[in-house]
């Protein structure tokens, strides 16, 4: 499979995201295909290269820069424009990294820790861009959302 990478090099994170797709690709038998975009004028390029190399999927960086209409991991994602986003939730992670943190301060060795998948996952959908979009969210999905931006 082959996965374009849209992502803004200007970001420490998506760099190091960056780095550990190009790590993990090769196990998964994917062929990466990053593509910088720093400002407006970089995105034709990007998806013109990007489509050279015809990628089977695209995978884009969390980073608000890009103000794309798409589905993100991070709620924090559709506040600033995307259309929805589905995933662990980071106020979770962070309170059970707390009792990580806790434990181990109180003398648990860390490679004596569970490795934890998250339990708690957000889906927010932001019914202004899918209004811009032209979609109509159903009924059944809005009730679900843990948070809809109107």
């Amino acid at each position: 499979m082959r996965v374009g990478y849209l992502a803004n090099p200007d970001n420490a994170s998506t760099l190091a995201t960056l780095a550990e797709l190009k790590n993990a690709a090769p196990a998964a038998d994917v062929t990466l295909i990053p593509a910088e975009v720093r400002s407006v004028g970089d995105f034709d390029p990007a998806f013109a290269a990007m489509l050279r190399e015809r990628p089977d999927a695209l995978l884009v960086s969390n980073d608000p820069f890009h103000q794309l209409h798409g589905m993100f991991q991070s709620k924090e994602s559709v506040a600033a424009g995307g259309l929805m986003a589905y995933g662990a939730s980071l106020p979770d992670l962070f309170r059970r990294a707390a009792g990580y943190v806790h434990r181990i301060l109180h003398g648990t060795k860390p490679g004596d820790l569970p490795v934890e998948s998250p339990t708690k996952f957000d889906l927010a959908i932001n019914l202004k861009t899918a209004k811009a979009l032209g979609i109509d969210i159903p009924p059944t999905l809005l009730a679900r959302a843990d948070e809809v931006i109107e």
